[in-house]
């Protein structure tokens, strides 16, 4: 009887879970995304590149609804705003992510020891090539969306929860922010060393 009990009560359980639904929920919007890009201690390349992935999707994805925004959002001008400083800080953490995954390939001098392995070496330097001009795309596009910040309506606008992103935009006006200028540089010395790895 004491067996009968407990198997029936063990269908009941089984059937009472399987109806009761999990505490999940879809991530559909940027800001949604955007939480899940995060920093690690040693950035290795798989962990650059599943930042690079939530970003990107961030990028696609549609805005949430101004009251769940990151910034206190009261009337339209201050949700444009929100929407440009925030693909404008989208496209910045996306050159900045293609600058670490790069500088995970790039070699930064052409030993001689390094001759036997020339080959691979020449692959490497494409592959962090290919890395920074995808950050050189993602800067201008930064740059794009400050420029739209420098309208007259947003001067007087402060979002006090998102003012980091508008210190960037200061500092993209000012030029103290240029990753065009490392990335450019990057590609140069990227090419110097491939002319020496060539030569071997």
């Amino acid at each position: 009887m004491k067996a009968f009990f407990s198997f029936v009560l063990s269908i009941f359980l089984l059937t009472v879970i399987q109806v009761v639904p999990a505490n999940a929920y879809y991530v559909t919007y940027k800001e949604q995304y955007y939480k899940l890009y995060h920093l690690h201690y040693i950035q290795y390349p798989d962990d650059t590149m599943e930042n690079i992935y939530w970003l990107e999707k961030a990028l696609k994805a549609e805005f949430c609804n101004p009251l769940y925004a990151f910034a206190l959002i009261e009337n339209e001008t201050q949700y444009e705003k929100y929407r440009y400083l925030f693909m404008m800080h989208i496209n910045i953490k996306l050159a900045e992510q293609h600058l670490f995954l790069g500088n995970k390939w790039n070699k930064r001098n052409a030993y001689f020891y390094n001759a036997p392995w020339k080959e691979q070496n020449l692959d490497s330097l494409t592959t962090a090539e290919t890395c920074f001009r995808t950050a050189l795309y993602y800067w201008q596009q930064a740059q794009s969306w400050a420029e739209k910040l420098n309208d007259r309506k947003f001067r007087f606008i402060n979002l006090d929860k998102i003012q980091f992103w508008e210190d960037e935009a200061a500092r993209m006006e000012d030029k103290s922010l240029d990753y065009g200028k490392t990335i450019n540089r990057e590609l140069a010395l990227l090419q110097k060393v491939r002319e020496k790895f060539e030569e071997m």
